[in-house]
């Protein structure tokens, strides 16, 4: 079976009955994203099309997992971007400095590397002890792998240098212990993050935050979910609060351009203006 042999009408079914029966709501994710997932699960399953994709999605649970694995998103690394942890250490610590206590929200934290990232420059900045980081997704196996904080050895010499370019204070492996070919994250780190499942298509406003990162995640969405979750994004933010997007996303084009000025145009980073944006509550 070919890509271009999957019609359209096929997926919007699909995806249907994903969601009345699992309450996962994939129905405004990129059609390019859902179609890859999709063709890449039907060859790995030896299936031959996506009616019989459909069949076992309402008659096999662990199928259906699996299926729901395959659409989620969870591509991430520590320091990601090292050029954006730059910025941020530059642009955006300074603000935060200025708060007696701190709430981060990292949306979308997949299995968690960028949200103990965060938690490292909050450390190397002195304000790990009064920050709370609010690490969500709606993956429970990318979140438990999170909690966990273990992570492959083969990828900490990427890590480290994303960690040095990103204006790191400490030698990263400061930040963690090796055991069998893996690295542990001190349980240092641990304390002030937060794992909880939320679903940023679903759900509703998670908590009132001064830092919200979401990176890399709404290039999934199609624009009216892009619309509806940057309306989450802006009530949730406290007036002068920092919103961070991925370097291929923007406000530009959704309907909170206006309510935003920029702090760091290339790396995508927002403070949300003081004033209320009426009709936009």
């Amino acid at each position: 079976m070919k890509d271009k042999d999957i019609q359209e009408s096929e997926i919007s079914l699909l995806l249907e009955t994903v969601y009345e029966k699992y309450g996962y709501d994939f129905r405004q994710y990129s059609q390019a994203h859902i179609r890859r997932r999709i063709m890449n699960r039907i060859v790995m399953s030896g299936l031959e099309d996506v009616s019989q994709m459909q069949s076992k999605v309402l008659n096999d649970e662990i199928f259906a997992s699996e299926l729901l694995q395959d659409l989620s998103i969870t591509v991430t690394e520590m320091f990601r971007d090292s050029s954006f942890y730059k910025s941020l250490r530059e642009n955006v610590i300074p603000i935060l400095k200025t708060y007696p206590f701190i709430k981060i929200w990292h949306a979308g934290c997949a299995t968690g590397e960028e949200a103990y990232s965060m938690a490292i420059i909050m450390q190397e900045e002195g304000l790990y002890d009064r920050t709370t980081i609010y690490a969500t997704d709606f993956n429970q196996h990318a979140l438990n792998k999170a909690k966990e904080g273990i992570f492959s050895n083969k990828k900490i010499k990427e890590y480290t240098m994303n960690y040095q370019l990103s204006g790191g204070k400490e030698s990263l492996s400061a930040y963690y212990t090796s055991n069998y070919g893996n690295v542990i994250m001190n349980q240092s780190l641990k304390k002030n993050i937060v794992w909880a499942n939320h679903n940023l298509v679903t759900d509703s406003v998670f908590a009132e935050v001064h830092l919200i990162l979401c990176r890399n995640v709404l290039i999934y969405f199609e624009k009216d979910l892009q619309n509806k979750v940057q309306k989450l994004f802006y009530n949730s933010l406290i007036n002068g609060g920092i919103l961070c997007l991925g370097s291929k996303e923007g406000l530009r084009f959704t309907d909170f351009y206006e309510q935003y000025n920029e702090a760091d145009k290339k790396q995508k980073i927002f403070k949300k203006k003081y004033q209320l944006a009426r009709g936009l509550e």
